[in-house]
């Protein structure tokens, strides 16, 4: 069993930035790939960003490209989401999740979830 929880979220202006923390429990998370993924009003949840259990490989959705970076820290069983130059249409409540071995850009393959932290991006 595993638990996730988000900090991180708030309110800022586009082109600013945020970082978002996502801090798991338990002394298995080196042997779980971590996905970042968001939801806006009345849209599904879509994948944003999943890192390798080493930290070794990273992907992004192309909408993050070049403006997100995830990383993680497993001596501190804590996984990143560093969001730049952010835009008004990345408002959503964004999630960390976990899943075992390998990662994934589909959501229904991750076996944990956090609550969510909002973030919201005025213009």
């Amino acid at each position: 069993q595993v638990q996730l929880v988000e900090s991180g979220g708030g309110l800022v202006q586009a082109g600013g930035s945020l970082r978002l923390s996502c801090a798991a429990s338990g002394r298995t998370f080196s042997t779980y790939a971590m996905g970042w993924f968001r939801q806006a009003p009345g849209k599904e949840r879509d994948f944003v960003a999943w890192i390798t259990r080493n930290g070794g490989v990273t992907d992004y959705a192309d909408s993050v490209k070049g403006r997100f970076a995830i990383s993680r820290d497993n001596a501190e069983n804590t996984v990143y989401l560093q969001m730049n130059s952010l835009k008004p249409d990345d408002t959503a409540v964004y999630y960390c999740a976990a899943k075992r071995d390998v990662p994934s850009i589909r959501r229904a393959q991750y076996d944990y979830w956090g609550q969510g932290t909002q973030v919201t991006v005025s213009s």
